[in-house]
């Protein structure tokens, strides 16, 4: 038998579980697992500015391709502290990353060694399994099961700790005959596919509603198959969106209290059945009235999770199955009820989400300077074309990017859904275009969100990963103010003041352009909307010249209240801005406003 370290044994079974990329910040303690990273070879490794960072470069480079696990290293702590967020936002999303630390020694365990901190039982709620080994010799088993986990059920992340001796150690292990553990998922009987589509034999004006599960199983063509069979229109959330294209005729918006379309929620609020197929039903979706999303319809709900069904409400009928099992059951079943002639005729129900997707808009086009950020998204849509991967995380810049930005392939949403951290942005869309070079990447921030991991710049810029990364600055926290408002205060959410070094941005603070160039990468500001366009364009060149990212920065208005529920309703969303009253308005809508 082979000997080696079980550092080694480690970084051979990365290889063969298909791991070529990792992302992370060398320590004392995980030292010996880079030196096998260096000597072993075979996964390429990208040095991170901020632990946390590393942790959702991982999650960008997983949500990027199918099949990927992103991998983070560094010590247990503060690296492992660190990247508690990027687990808990993997967890959040379903997103499988590992997350690979180096602890003290075993001996020096709780006595207070330098950096050693209980890493495992910290990360315990943010993982399906965190686990400190102790014996070298179970560092294959353990990383084997890791894996197991992390593609078995409902995707999500693991993190490994090895103790500094333990990745010491030789071992006996034959890295050529290693095979990684059957994935365990769940699947779909005929009879309970049959008995969920029975519900449309009752039904006149079905919903699909398309989650992130559809995505991660690699499903959207069976999904799209499925809405053309039946032809019935779908929603997706937000993180099931490019699961049909927006620009698809059964495509029928976004629903929910902040990222959804004025026809989205009026098309769910005139349906009677629903099939939910890999989504959680979150709250941004339904709001906290729950009457109103679910009165007069009856559910049907296809989740890989059981504990997920009945988890928000109680569904007519609940199969706990993967996503691309059950739709290709779906599809084998609608083709044959269609031939039989037995299934329901929605035709007229799917034309009259159309109806609503064509006279339901939200206002775009404005001249304002400085700008309102509807503009930016017009502009952006005439500037990125249908291959472009966008990836955002929180905020008004979010909220408003999934009312008036364009998906139409999946994996090109890369959104932080449910754990929304500030700063993710930078480091996903990293992540996102080293795992796929061959994709545009546009990144999305608000100015808050921008500052909070800026330094990983640098990073792009040392690695050579361009991308466009644009940012709206309103020297606000401009979520955080809307949500005040209801409260009546203002309170410590502006980020105005006079920068002594650029007056001439007025109360606009900090430079963003000085900083961005000053780590490594080309920027540009942009203050009159006629100027975005040409500044887009501009920056597309200078990112594939240079190799770097660039920033394209546009100052906004200081206040803009964006479309959203006050009291988290879906059926009570207020529109604070002009509608669309005729189609200059909404030059980029996917259809033009019907009046």
């Amino acid at each position: 038998m082979p000997r080696m370290t079980a550092a080694a044994a480690a970084v051979e079974i990365l290889k063969r579980e298909g791991v070529t990329q990792a992302f992370g910040v060398p320590g004392a303690a995980i030292n010996p697992f880079y030196r096998e990273l260096k000597n072993v070879g075979g996964v390429s490794h990208t040095l991170a500015r901020h632990v946390e960072g590393a942790s959702h470069m991982a999650e960008g480079y997983t949500r990027a391709k199918p099949g990927n696990i992103g991998v983070c290293i560094g010590t247990s702590g503060p690296a492992g502290t660190d990247m508690i967020t990027g687990l808990y936002s993997a967890i959040a999303d379903s997103i499988p990353i590992l997350c690979i630390t180096g602890q003290a020694p075993v001996s020096k365990l709780h006595k207070e060694d330098f950096q050693a901190v209980d890493i495992a039982t910290i990360a315990k709620p943010v993982t399906k399994a965190a686990t400190t080994v102790l014996e070298a010799a179970q560092v294959p088993g353990v990383f084997q099961q890791a894996f197991h986990l992390m593609r078995s059920g409902r995707p999500g992340p693991v993190l490994i700790d090895l103790p500094i001796d333990v990745q010491l150690t030789e071992i006996e292990f034959d890295p050529e005959t290693y095979e990684p553990l059957p994935v365990y998922k769940p699947s779909a009987t005929r009879a309970q596919a049959e008995k969920a589509l029975s519900f449309l034999l009752e039904a006149e004006r079905p919903l699909i509603v398309a989650g992130g599960g559809i995505i991660n199983a690699d499903a959207t063509d069976l999904l799209v198959e499925f809405a053309e069979i039946t032809n019935i229109p779908v929603i997706s959330t937000l993180m099931g969106w490019g699961t049909i294209p927006d620009d698809h005729e059964l495509a029928a918006g976004m629903v929910g209290v902040q990222t959804a379309h004025r026809y989205g929620n009026a098309t769910f609020l005139e349906s009677d059945t629903v099939i939910g197929i890999g989504n959680r039903w979150a709250n941004r979706h339904t709001g906290y009235n729950l009457e109103a999303y679910t009165k007069g319809r009856k559910f049907v709900h296809v989740d890989i999770e059981p504990t997920q069904l009945g988890k928000i409400f109680a569904p007519d009928y609940g199969i706990a199955s993967d996503a691309k099992v059950a739709l290709e059951l779906f599809v084998e079943i609608a083709k044959e009820w269609k031939a039989a002639g037995t299934l329901p005729d929605f035709s007229a129900w799917a034309a009259s989400a159309q109806e609503r997707k064509a006279t339901l808009q939200r206002r775009t086009h404005f001249d304002n300077i400085p700008m309102k950020p509807q503009r930016v998204y017009e502009e952006m849509n005439k500037a990125f074309g249908k291959e472009t991967r966008y990836v955002t995380t929180i905020g008004l810049s979010q909220i408003a990017a999934a009312q008036f930005l364009h998906v139409y392939k999946p994996r090109h949403w890369i959104n932080c859904g449910q754990a929304g951290p500030l700063g993710w942005t930078i480091p996903a869309a990293i992540g996102a275009a080293t795992a796929d070079p061959e994709t545009p990447v546009v990144a999305l921030s608000g100015d808050y969100d921008f500052q909070f991991m800026i330094e990983e710049l640098a990073v792009a810029a040392q690695h050579k990963v361009p991308y466009v990364h644009v940012l709206v600055n309103n020297a606000y926290l401009g979520l955080i103010r809307q949500a005040q408002g209801g409260l009546g205060i203002n309170f410590e959410v502006n980020l105005e003041f006079e920068n002594i070094n650029t007056p001439e941005i007025g109360v606009y603070g900090v430079d963003h352009v000085k900083v961005a160039e000053g780590l490594g990468v080309k920027a540009i500001r942009v203050e009159d909307p006629d100027k975005l366009g040409e500044a887009l364009e501009e920056a597309k060149k200078l990112a594939v010249e240079f190799q770097v990212p660039v920033v394209v920065e546009a100052i906004l208005e200081r206040i803009t209240n964006i479309a959203m529920s006050k009291t988290v309703d879906m059926s009570d969303v207020t529109e604070f801005e002009e509608l669309a009253t005729e189609p200059g308005h909404a030059p980029t809508a996917i259809k033009a406003l019907k009046v």
